[in-house]
C-alpha cells in the first residue's frame, strides 16, 4: 500500500511521540511507526527527571495536567560520602531552577493518550515490522514497513525523523563514510529496583561508597526507585530482594536514618555507555533522542536530551517544508552542543561517584578530592546544579 505524508517517525518512545504532537500543533502531518506494542512502550522503566527547560516544553506543548498534578518538584540532592550526607541547593545555586521526579513511562503515557485523542487510532502504528528507510538521497525519502494485520506500507515522506533509539533502523541507514562516532563503556552497571515504598528521603541521593554506587530516587509519595553499582556480567537471578535491600542499606547507613524496605515490583540490570554520533542530519533524514545519543544515567540527561532534540527540530522541519533549510541546516549542530555538555557532566557524576574496578587507593582519594570540593566551593556546586537542572547553552 502507497500513502504520501509530509514526515515519517520511527520510534514511539519520548521523542518521537513529542515530534509527532508538536507537528500536530503546526498542522504537519506525520506517520508515526513502532515496533513494539502500545502495553510494552507504556510499561517499560526509565528516567525519572525532567531538567526545568523540560517540564517548559511539555506545558507550552499542553501536555502537563498530570506532569502538574503528579510530579514531584525538587530543588537539590544530597551527595553522600564518608558518612556525611550534604544537599546541593539548587534554587540558590540557579537562581531559581528546579528538577521534578515525573517517570519517563508517565510521560510516554501522558503523549501516547494525547496523540490517540487528538489524531485518532491510527496516529500511531504500534507493532509494525520490516521497517526501511530508504531514498535519502532524494527530496522524498521513503519509509517502508508492515502493519500489525500484514500489510506491507511505501510512505512517501517530505522529511523521516529517526526517534528510534540506539538499536534502531535509522542510525545505521546512514551511509557507512557520513557518520563520526564516540564510544566509551564503562566498568560497572546498574541494579535497579522499582519498589512498593513511600521514600525515605526527601530528594535524591548519590552515594559514594567503597562497595560501590547508590542512588535513592523518587516515583511518588508511596512508590521509590533505587539503584546500586553492581558488576556489568551480573546475573539479575543472584540478587534476591533481601540481597538487594540488604546492600542498599549498607551503602545508605547514616547514623539516625533508615532506610524504609517494601516490596520489589521491577528489578533489572543496565550498562552503562556514552554513545555520540555526528552529524545528525542526512538529506532529509534527522536523527533525535537514544538514535544519536546515549548518556550514562547518572546525570538524569538521556529523556531530557530526546524532549530537547525535537523541540528544536519540529520548527526546523515547519521551515524545511515551507522552502528555508535554514534551521535545518544547523539542527545537527544546535543539538550536539548541548549533547556534548551533557555527555561531559554525566561522565564527570559517573566517575567521580563510582568505585572503579581495580582502582588503587589513589583513585578513591581523588575522587573523595572532587567531591568534597563541589560541597564546599559554591562554585563547584553551582556548576553542578546548572548542569542538573538544565545549563543552557547558546
Amino acid at each position: 500500500m502507497r500513502s504520501r505524508t509530509q514526515v515519517g517517525i520511527v520510534g514511539a518512545g519520548p521523542a518521537g511521540l513529542l515530534l509527532s504532537h508538536l507537528l500536530a500543533q503546526r498542522r504537519i502531518d506525520s506517520v508515526l511507526v513502532e515496533v513494539r506494542s502500545r502495553e510494552y512502550c507504556e510499561a517499560r522503566q526509565r528516567a525519572g527527571v525532567l531538567e526545568d527547560g523540560s517540564v517548559a516544553v511539555l506545558r507550552e506543548a499542553g501536555l502537563a495536567d498530570r506532569l502538574d498534578r503528579q510530579g514531584l518538584e525538587h530543588g537539590g540532592i544530597y551527595l553522600q560520602f564518608d558518612g556525611t550526607r550534604h544537599h546541593i541547593d539548587f534554587r540558590d545555586l540557579t537562581g531559581g531552577r528546579t528538577v521534578t521526579v515525573y517517570a519517563q513511562t508517565e510521560v510516554v503515557k501522558d503523549l501516547i493518550a494525547r496523540r490517540l485523542a487528538d489524531s485518532g487510532p491510527d496516529a500511531i502504528q504500534f507493532s509494525v515490522s520490516g521497517s526501511e528507510v530508504a531514498d535519502l538521497d532524494t527530496d522524498m525519502p521513503v519509509l517502508r514497513y508492515t502493519d500489525s494485520s500484514g500489510t506491507r506500507h511505501e510512505v512517501r515522506c517530505d522529511a523521516i525523523a529517526g526517534c528510534d533509539g540506539f538499536h534502531g533502523i535509522s542510525r545505521p541507514s546512514l551511509p557507512a563514510s557520513l557518520p563520526t562516532t564516540w564510544e566509551r563503556g564503562y566498568p560497572y552497571a546498574w541494579l535497579g529496583i522499582l519498589a512498593d515504598v513511600p521514600p525515605s528521603t526527601d530528594e535524591l541521593i548519590y552515594a559514594h561508597h567503597s562497595d560501590g554506587f547508590a542512588l535513592h530516587s523518587l516515583r511518588s509519595p508511596t512508590v521509590s526507585r533505587l539503584y546500586l553499582q553492581v558488576d556489568p556480567d551480573e546475573d539479575i537471578a543472584e540478587w534476591p530482594d533481601e540481597r538487594i535491600w540488604g546492600e542498599l542499606s549498607r551503602r545508605f547507613e547514616l547514623p539516625g536514618w533508615t532506610l524504609q524496605q517494601g516490596p520489589v515490583l521491577d528489578k533489572s540490570i543496565t550498562p552503562m555507555r556514552s554513545f555520540v554520533c555526528a552529524p545528525m542530519r542526512y538529506g532529509r533524514l534527522f536523527l533525535a533522542g537514544d538514535a544519536a545519543h546515549i548518556v550514562p544515567p547518572t546525570g538524569a540527561k538521556g529523556l531530557n536530551l530526546a524532549l530537547a532534540d525535537v523541540a528544536v527540530l519540529a520548527p526546523a522541519l515547519e521551515a524545511l517544508l515551507h522552502g528555508d533549510d535554514k534551521l535545518a541546516a544547523a539542527y545537527s549542530s544546535t543539538c550536539l552542543d548541548r549533547v556534548w555538555r551533557s555527555t561531559h557532566f554525566s561522565w564527570w557524576m559517573t566517575t567521580m561517584l563510582h568505585r572503579t574496578p581495580g582502582a588503587d587507593a589513589m583513585t578513591t582519594q581523588l575522587q573523595l578530592s572532587q567531591l568534597r570540593y563541589v560541597v564546599a566551593s559554591r562554585a563547584a556546586a553551582t556548576s553542578l546544579a546548572e548542569n542538573y537542572t538544565g545549563f543552557a547553552v547558546h
